[in-house]
């Protein structure tokens, strides 16, 4: 499935603080926990706990989100599919790494050991 620009503007419009309680949720009712959550942002964009809960309460966009992120070097190597999108197919930077961040929460929820989700 192509992304559409409808699509990239949507991912680039909506803000972090609207979706990281969906990511809290869906990890929770796997066994999984928020610290574990914030371990994989922190790999994926650098942001540590503090950094995280204060772009929650400045309820910034995924654009901007990234924008301020350090991408972790490994990030290209997450691959496979995601949301229906094949991710090293997506050619919009902004929607390829708001879709690592969706790959790395959906390993996390689905049991993955931590070092493989981390790419270590």
């Amino acid at each position: 499935m192509k992304a559409t620009p409808e699509h990239n503007e949507r991912i680039r419009t909506m803000t972090f603080a609207s979706v990281y309680p969906c990511y809290i949720t869906k990890l929770e009712k796997k066994g999984r926990t928020k610290e574990e959550l914030n371990q994989v942002i922190e790999w994926l964009t650098g942001f540590n706990e503090k950094k995280i809960q204060d772009l929650i309460n400045e309820k910034v966009t995924f654009e901007t989100f990234f924008q301020k992120a350090t991408l972790n070097p490994n990030a290209t190597l997450i691959t496979g599919v995601i949301c229906g999108y094949r991710i090293e197919e997506i050619d919009n930077a902004l929607t390829k790494k708001a879709r690592y961040l969706d790959k790395l929460v959906d390993e996390l929820a689905k049991g993955k050991k931590m070092e493989k989700i981390l790419r270590t």
